[in-house]
């Protein structure tokens, strides 16, 4: 006879339902990949040395569980065990959820990361910055995977023209903290501009080799600034502490090392703008400022004020000319009307009219015949010339 699958599975699922243990159970382990889901189940798995078990507490059931669940934790899980159908496995179904101390790893890692936060290393002081532009990414992580795809697809959207850097190396397993590290390291020598340590999500066994001693000593002692990328947002290793800075996801370390090209060229594009005006009204205030200063520099410049004292004596020399000119022109006239009433009152002209000019012999004038006596001499003068003569 040939059954269908969903009928195996049903009949798996009666075997566990009539098996008295199985019906209710409680088991003790290590919480690992614990899920909160939207519908407010929990979804988890618990482990041991040996194995691991799928479980899930159903939303009616919170009511069992009085603490937060996380990874690492180590609990004891009371319900039952029984078959999924639909995907044919079985997991179990807890209605009781118990604290029973945490787990070896995470015990490992809380006494690792109070080790170095002693030492020191996490201290905010020796955090390098990441730089505002960076051009060159270096990225510590496995060759295939969504991590580096990831990392280049948010990359190239961001700025075209980034240059990344891949140093394959392991992320899971016994040799993975040395495979990082050395990666880390031959990356460190590249002169890049910053380096991208990351994974994808994972249990606390999967994660765990991020929580090495050794790779926190050679990210602390690296020049080049370090982001972590490892794991979930929820997700915290040794690594994320020594790092320069952590970032929730890979994507978002992408998001952080990555300018957005478009947006730096149009701020470039509009501080240039900006730039050239101010350069522009620089300019023309230097210019109209060198105008005034020239103009004052011309005004109270030697040559301009010789000039300005030469335009003057012109000046005055031709006011005095014309005024020397003038009275020149006025003292003419003025000894051309002398002259004429000199001439209408001339001696001379009298006498070249017939009259004559008549003095004693002591040249003084004689003014009437009664001035004179017999036997005076007296001088008569003519117009041409002068006689002597004595009165009779």
């Amino acid at each position: 006879m040939v059954y269908s699958v969903s009928k195996v599975n049903a009949y798996i699922k009666n075997m566990f339902m009539q098996d008295f243990v199985l019906n209710k159970i409680s088991v003790e382990g290590e919480v690992s990949n614990c899920t909160y889901a939207g519908s407010n189940h929990i979804y988890f798995t618990i482990k041991d040395e040996g194995g691991t078990l799928s479980a899930v507490m159903f939303a009616s059931q919170r009511g069992g569980l009085s603490f937060d669940m996380k990874r690492g934790q180590r609990v004891i899980v009371t319900g039952s065990i029984s078959c999924y159908e639909k995907e044919g496995r079985y997991q179990l179904y807890a209605v009781k959820i118990e604290e029973a101390g945490k787990g070896e790893l995470y015990e490992k890692y809380l006494i690792l990361k109070e080790k170095l936060e002693d030492m020191g290393m996490f201290d905010q002081s020796y955090k390098r910055e990441i730089p505002r532009f960076v051009q060159s990414i270096g990225v510590a992580t496995a060759q295939t995977g969504a991590v580096i795809n990831d990392i280049r697809n948010v990359s190239y959207r961001r700025n075209p023209y980034v240059r990344i850097v891949l140093a394959p190396c392991l992320v899971q397993g016994e040799s993975a903290s040395k495979s990082i590290i050395a990666a880390i390291k031959k990356l460190d020598k590249m002169n890049l501009d910053v380096i991208i340590v990351g994974r994808g999500g994972g249990s606390i066994e999967d994660l765990y080799c991020f929580n090495d001693e050794k790779l926190a000593e050679t990210i602390f002692n690296t020049k080049t600034p370090i982001i972590s990328a490892i794991g979930h947002e929820t997700d915290f290793t040794i690594a994320d502490f020594v790092a320069d800075l952590r970032a929730p996801t890979p994507s978002a370390a992408a998001e952080i090392a990555n300018f957005v090209y478009d947006d730096y060229m149009y701020t470039l594009d509009f501080y240039k703008k900006k730039l050239d005006e101010c350069a522009g009204r620089k300019v023309d205030y230097t210019k109209r400022d060198l105008d005034m200063l020239l103009i004052r520099l011309n005004t109270l410049s030697p040559q301009i004020k010789l000039r300005e004292q030469k335009q003057r004596l012109e000046n005055f020399s031709k006011t005095i000319q014309n005024s020397f000119k003038n009275i020149l022109e006025n003292k003419k006239t003025a000894l051309t009307n002398l002259s004429k009433r000199l001439e209408t009152v001339s001696p001379l002209k009298r006498l070249s009219g017939g009259y004559a000019y008549i003095s004693d012999k002591d040249n003084t004038k004689v003014l009437s015949a009664a001035a004179l006596h017999k036997e005076d001499e007296i001088n008569i003068f003519f117009s041409d010339g002068k006689i002597r003569a004595k009165v009779l």
